[in-house]
């Protein structure tokens, strides 16, 4: 039985990462659709604003919020500028600038070794040798990949700040949450991080303008995928996640974002993919591999020492 339940809970664990790689890498496709003639902001506003009422009306009525302390609100509050607010604005506007979409993606992909070089310092995990091996190796499969989107794009090289920026404000939310004692549900994480990130974007959009959307419907239907999918799914999945399969396994599951989104930028956007890419690809996978494998020989050797 105890084998039946190890199976099951690798697969729906499974289940989660690919669901977690389609929405996440479906918050930089929508935006470069939606943003054609709509400012980033605007979109931004409107993804978050309904959202952020439907959910707290969500946990009103749930009592997901039992028990939940003014420390908790604030420290989810302050994860939530970060990993929410500040990751989205950057993303949108690199997307609005002409970026390509893997190129941004980039920012996801990058991430895991910068996370893997502080986990030791500031949370004490080990990284195995096999893990460092993976990361690099996925890095390498990661540059391939967006190395043929560069020329793709005519936005001015300032522009490339904005990804460097959203990747930074993730990463900070990854660890304020990873070293939080707060252990707050995912419904309540989610409605306090994106109400956060709501009344932000109405001070911002009402103070540059860009606060009245327009009456089309392609709008209300990327404002409709966005916080379906990017905001709900992807971030939903991406605290699940951080929690059940840890820091660095996760982060080695951003490698598979960058190709994720490469491949729908080409069948979508006319973004190009070249033998470079489907190389870097396989790279990408092999890394992400070695990453999960050592994680996995880690827990075990936890298991046994804890039996």
């Amino acid at each position: 039985m105890s084998k039946q339940i190890g199976v099951l809970r690798g697969l729906l664990t499974a289940a989660a990462a690919a669901a977690f790689i389609v929405t996440w890498s479906s918050g930089f496709i929508i935006p470069a659709f939606a943003t054609v003639d709509v400012a980033p902001l605007t979109l931004l506003v409107w993804r978050f604003v309904p959202l952020a009422i439907v959910l707290l009306l969500i946990v009103r009525v749930s009592g997901a919020a039992k028990g939940v302390t003014r420390r908790d609100v604030r420290t989810q509050a302050l994860i939530g500028l970060f990993a929410q607010f500040g990751y989205c604005a950057a993303v949108y506007g690199a997307v609005a600038t002409g970026i390509a979409t893997g190129t941004v993606a980039l920012i996801d992909a990058v991430q895991p070794l910068i996370v893997a070089v502080l986990v030791g310092p500031i949370l004490g995990l080990r990284v195995r040798g096999s893990q460092w091996a993976g990361l690099a190796l996925g890095a390498v499969g990661v540059l391939l990949v967006v190395r043929s989107q560069f020329g793709s794009s005519a936005a001015p090289p300032i522009a490339y700040l904005l990804p460097a920026t959203a990747m930074v404000c993730l990463i900070v939310g990854t660890f304020l949450q990873r070293r939080s004692a707060v252990q707050t549900g995912v419904l309540v994480t989610l409605a306090i991080h994106v109400t956060v990130t709501a009344v932000l974007l109405l001070v911002v959009s009402a103070a540059t303008g860009s606060l009245v959307p327009p009456a089309s419907a392609s709008f209300w239907l990327a404002v409709v995928l966005t916080a379906l999918f990017p905001t709900l799914a992807a971030y939903g999945l991406y605290w699940w996640l951080l929690r059940r399969v840890g820091i660095t396994a996760l982060q080695a599951l951003l490698f598979l974002i960058a190709p994720a989104t490469a491949i729908a930028g080409g069948i979508l956007l006319g973004e190009p993919l070249t033998i470079v890419t489907f190389v870097g690809f396989a790279l990408c996978g092999l890394g992400v591999a070695a990453v999960l494998r050592g994680e996995a020989k880690t827990r075990r050797e936890q298991s046994a020492l804890a039996a």
